[in-house]
């Protein structure tokens, strides 16, 4: 007993010795949390509009609010796996014409180009937000879900349908089996300009850029609608400069298809954007509020599409959250005016 006693005496001094010999800097490992890093996905393509795919760490420069930022960590990722909500517009206005017809072929040209280890969901809105088919890599779910959509009725609210599907996204892309590499993307495959959201398009900029959702805006027009070709209706003209800023700001694109060729290539592209990226990631600012971003190459022929910033601290993240209110954490209720694009 008292040999025990003294064994465990022993024990007990020489961890003592051992613990004020050890440095105290490693007495605790600390490890860098991961909210206090930022990622950034970029596409890069040069003047003709080619993919840029030999870059290194070195070609790269981020710039937040005009200041230089250390690139920590870099990636780049070739046919690398997507994960993406299809958002369907159901609204009255698409009984027009033949954009409902339109919309799908839309949203079967994208579904024709994604791989097996793609996801994929259907979401549909009108000024309310309904989820059609959850993230499945099933092609034949997804195709079988575009007959499941309720007949175009009722008004739009654009803006709040892509904030609340944009939040949805970046949860499941964080929940999901395999979280990561996966880029994130939301599509909104419409006809209408939004005028009585809760949200202006600035809005949902914010939010979406914040958690790296780039929002692909995909508009099926008649020839005659088309904004490109009718520059002297000024509504059209504007909603379309809206949805083109709320998409680039995002770091994704507007693309306007007024034909089946239009369209086929128009799928082509945002899923060939997802998969050719560059994540860049970097130490995010202990400043609050909104960080702007600008993610460069040293070659001026480079064209890079990014999003355009992020949040600094946790109090600026909630006050978004509460900026958004229903349109993040729930389905789009707010109704709005007739659709006029």
């Amino acid at each position: 007993m008292l040999m025990g006693i003294v064994a465990a005496m022993f024990t007990l001094t020489a961890l003592g010795v051992s613990a004020q010999t050890q440095p105290p800097e490693q007495a605790v490992p600390r490890f860098r949390s991961s909210v206090d890093i930022v990622s950034v996905a970029a596409v890069v393509r040069d003047r003709k509009g080619r993919f840029v795919t030999d870059l290194s760490k070195k070609d790269f420069q981020i710039v937040e609010a005009g200041q230089a930022r250390d690139i920590i960590d870099f990636r780049a990722e070739v046919n690398g796996p997507v994960k993406m909500a299809v958002l369907m517009d159901v609204s009255g206005s698409m009984r027009m014409a033949k954009r409902t017809v339109d919309a799908r072929r839309a949203a079967e040209h994208i579904f024709a180009n994604l791989a097996s280890t793609d996801e994929a969901a259907v979401f549909s809105f009108d000024t309310m937000l309904a989820e059609v088919q959850t993230f499945t890599s099933s092609r034949e779910k997804l195709l079988a879900s575009l007959t499941d959509i309720d007949p175009p009725f009722g008004q739009t609210s654009l803006y709040d349908a892509i904030a609340s599907t944009a939040r949805m996204v970046a949860d499941a892309s964080k929940s999901g089996p395999t979280p990561l590499p996966q880029r994130s993307a939301v599509i909104v495959i419409t006809d209408g300009v939004d005028t009585r959201s809760r949200m202006k398009p600035e809005d949902v900029s914010l939010i979406a850029s914040g958690i790296d959702v780039p929002v692909y805006i995909f508009a099926v027009v008649a020839s005659v609608d088309d904004p490109r070709e009718n520059s002297d209706d000024e509504r059209r003209t504007a909603a379309a400069s809206n949805l083109q800023e709320l998409a680039r700001n995002t770091g994704g694109e507007l693309l306007i298809s007024s034909s089946p060729a239009q369209a086929s290539i128009a799928a082509r592209q945002i899923i060939s954007e997802l998969r050719h990226q560059y994540v860049l990631a970097f130490e995010a600012s202990a400043r609050t509020g909104w960080r702007p971003l600008e993610i460069r190459t040293r070659k001026d022929s480079h064209v890079v599409r990014a999003r355009s910033g992020y949040s600094g601290a946790t109090p600026s993240s909630e006050s978004e959250n509460e900026a958004a209110g229903a349109a993040v954490s729930g389905p789009a209720t707010v109704r709005m005016g007739p659709d006029v694009f």
